[in-house]
């Protein structure tokens, strides 16, 4: 028989390559909801003890102002005065400063906070800290102090036990973790509680509270700094956030005097320098007096300079008024619709012009107001033009004669200065360098006199030194903890309990090598899809589901099934033989061969099924049919076709032929010629030959019918085909060992399925109104 194959397509792979189903994705983790529900009521349990097991930690927060002033001694300061320490505080060093080691040290060191105290409860250590009765000092610790907690209890006020070894109370004790001493903070009782205490070493305690510690501003702009510190007793963090600001304002402060001190010695060094210099100068003028026989300066002299003095001071202040009247007039000049600026008076004390220029003030201030309301052609607007230009005018009289008398006065002056200059040309010069070194005299003595003071100020200034900081909001702790927060502790649980089920499932379908879904066939073969079966409880009993007016997924399915047959024919006219096998057993072929030629019977084709597994038959068991001749007796020229043909009860037009008893040799008996007559006679009386064979990926059966066969229906079970197998069938595919082979997907589970997306369910629902005929 000619092997070569016609050209087909089924509709299925016309559609669109399909994105991944959302659907599909979810319902198979769906179907396994049982363990999702499981897994989180454990996951929320383990949450649940998990919090029993984490003490609270609190929030301790404190905010510090950090004063953005000069560094210094004080704002009056000499060090302020010559620019020495003029750069601001930086808030981001100041952070720095607050995080150090060595202030944290500090506040382990004076607060002990390497010791810690707890008392035993039923889930996890509490730890005390001002409520501890004790205080454990480490005078000389060995290496075993810190690996081992100690157990102390109480016998009297005056004796403990550590670890089950009585000592005294408050005296130093030799014990194999080192030299201690215990120390009762309050009367101990032999009734109170057993306390736990856990030493640390020195260094990883500052280190484990400097990395709870945070340090940052309020604002991008702000000197406040707020201090957080994340604790599981809040007395001991508002303690540790207090201490860790004292020590700051401390050291702030001893740097300050450090400054102060510097200064000092930076003034006495000056002090020491200005006080040889005078005296060397006083010496000069002691003996020049003495060499020159001068006893004091010509009264004279001083009677010029004196009067120089004043006829300058004269001078400058007749310039001031000169220069206010040139104000004046530029304010005269200015036009009466230009606004203008009152002019500067300086100087200028006549009652006439200040009166005049207050009223041409008052008079433009008016006129300005005006403007806005009324045109400038209007009766008021021009009064108050004509008045401004009048005013003006009595001023510009009252300027020229007040400029006369003023320059009358400069040019006095002027001559005076011409007459006192050439007199102080005749002081004697020997007068002129003793006034010399007086002068000098004068400066080292003044300078002498500033760095005394300074030297008082800065005295008086180290004993009175404060820090630039300042507290705003001391330690103090949130009314509700911060850690663990229950809801998220919860959730993470919660995630975690559902997702153990998602990576089994995940890891399940990894380690399947079965087909799960639709695209693991697309994947490894380009066989056409002719249709799907979803997976039904009926299939797993190869039953005779189909029925007339049957309203369900899988009855569509098969219709579905019957239409795409169509695109497998050559020829309308001619019956068609259709072959079922698979790889393996199990696959749903028997189940999709006899519901298929049920719903063919059904419209009217006449068609036969023939059980041609010859080693499992199972198509008689389902439509409970005795199997005592059939076509192994066919085979051996026992029996006719008409012996053989038996009606399936229920349906017309449909029939079956068994496999009879099982053949010792089945694939020397399908190489009968006797098979090939009897495709003749049953294609001549059918319009439809259903073959169920043998797997193909087990026995050679199939192989052998496969001449015979117009196209070949290869069934594929979702989680029970292996995905090797469809490699193999492909091969067949190629090599073109079967006619018109396409696959059918069987048992496809729900959501996988594309018939899902046409929401059959609101059809059916429907029913009882319409009725879909075959």
């Amino acid at each position: 028989m000619n092997m070569t194959t016609n050209p087909y397509t089924p509709y299925q792979a016309y559609e669109v390559e399909p994105q991944p189903n959302l659907r599909a994705i979810l319902m198979r983790y769906l179907r396994n909801w049982p363990w999702f529900v499981g897994s989180l009521v454990v996951a929320l349990a383990a949450a649940y003890i998990y919090l029993l097991y984490q003490p609270p930690i609190y929030k301790v927060q404190a905010s510090l102002l950090i004063k953005d002033e000069k560094k210094g001694i004080a704002e009056q300061s000499l060090m302020k005065e010559l620019d020495l320490f003029s750069s601001s505080k930086v808030v981001e060093n100041e952070m720095e400063i607050l995080k150090s080691y060595t202030l944290m040290e500090r506040v382990v060191s004076n607060l002990g906070l390497d010791v810690r105290y707890y008392h035993p409860t039923t889930t996890f250590k509490k730890e005390i800290y001002s409520e501890s009765p004790i205080r454990l000092l480490v005078e000389e610790p060995n290496s075993q102090l810190y690996t081992e907690p100690l157990t102390i209890t109480f016998v009297d006020a005056k004796t403990i036990k550590l670890n089950g070894q009585a000592y005294p109370v408050d005296q130093s004790i030799k014990t194999t973790y080192g030299k201690l001493r215990v120390f009762a903070r309050k009367p101990l009782t032999s009734s109170q509680e057993s306390v736990i205490v856990s030493v640390s070493d020195h260094r990883e305690a500052v280190e484990g509270f400097l990395a709870n510690l945070k340090v940052e501003p309020t604002a991008k702009q702000s000197t406040v700094l707020v201090m957080n510190l994340e604790e599981s007793v809040p007395d001991k963090g508002e303690a540790v956030l207090n201490q860790l600001i004292s020590e700051y304002n401390k050291e702030a402060i001893v740097d300050k005097n450090k400054q102060a001190n510097n200064t000092l010695s930076f003034i006495e060094e000056r002090l020491g320098l200005i006080s040889g210099e005078l005296s060397t100068v006083e010496k000069e003028v002691e003996l020049y007096k003495s060499t020159q026989g001068i006893t004091d300066l010509s009264a004279q002299a001083q009677t010029f300079l004196t009067t120089v003095k004043e006829n300058d001071t004269q001078l400058n202040e007749v310039n001031i008024r000169l220069g206010a009247l040139n104000d004046v007039e530029r304010y005269i000049k200015n036009q009466s619709g230009d606004k203008s600026l009152a002019p500067a008076t300086l100087g200028l004390s006549d009652p006439i012009l200040m009166g005049l220029l207050t009223k041409a003030s008052e008079l433009e201030l008016k006129r300005e107001e005006v403007s806005r309301t009324m045109a400038p052609n209007s009766p008021a607007f021009q009064s108050l033009d004509s008045q401004i230009k009048t005013i003006k005018a009595s001023i510009n009289e009252n300027v020229a004669t007040i400029r006369q008398q003023l320059t009358t006065n400069k040019n006095q002056l002027l001559v005076n200065n011409k007459r006192i200059e050439g007199m102080i040309r005749t002081v004697p010069g020997k007068e002129r360098a003793l006034l010399n070194i007086s002068r000098q005299q004068a400066i080292k003595n003044g300078l002498y006199t500033y760095l005394l003071q300074k030297r008082e100020e800065t005295a008086l200034s180290a004993a009175s030194t404060v820090s630039d900081s300042r507290t705003v909001d001391a330690a103090r702790t949130g009314s509700k903890p911060v850690k663990p927060v229950k809801m998220t502790i919860f959730g993470l649980f919660a995630i975690i309990g559902l997702l153990v089920p998602v990576g089994f499932i995940s890891a399940k379908d990894a380690m399947n090598n079965r087909v799960l879904r639709r695209s693991d066939v697309e994947e490894a073969t380009q066989i056409p899809i002719l249709g799907e079966v979803v997976k039904s409880r009926q299939m797993d009993a190869d039953n005779l589901v189909f029925k007339p007016r049957m309203q369900s997924v899988v009855g569509e399915q098969i219709r579905a099934l019957r239409t795409n047959l169509q695109f497998l024919r050559s020829d309308p006219e001619q019956s068609q033989v259709l072959l079922f096998t698979s790889s393996i057993s199990g696959e749903g072929k028997s189940f999709v061969s006899l519901n298929l030629g049920a719903s063919l019977a059904l419209v009217g084709k006449s068609t036969v099924i023939l059980e041609m597994d010859m080693r499992k038959p199972k198509l008689h068991k389902s439509l409970h049919i005795e199997n005592r001749a059939g076509l192994s007796n066919y085979l051996i020229g026992e029996a006719t076709v008409d012996e053989l043909l038996h009606p399936v009860l229920g349906y017309e037009n449909y029939y079956i032929i068994t496999a009879g008893p099982l053949p010792p040799n089945p694939a020397e008996l399908l190489s009968s010629p006797r098979l090939a007559q009897l495709f003749k006679e049953l294609k001549e009386r059918f319009d439809y030959v259903l073959v169920d064979s043998p797997p193909v990926g087990l026995v050679t059966d199939s192989q052998l019918i496969a001449p015979f066969a117009d196209a070949t229906m290869f069934l594929i079970r979702h989680d029970h085909t292996p995905k090797n197998y469809i490699k193999m069938v492909d091969t067949l595919y190629k090599e073109h060992r079967f006619q018109k082979l396409s696959i059918i997907l069987n048992g496809v589970g729900e959501g996988e399925s594309y018939y899902y997306s046409y929401n059959y369910g609101d059809y059916y629902g429907e029913s009882n109104k319409t009725r879909r005929l075959e």
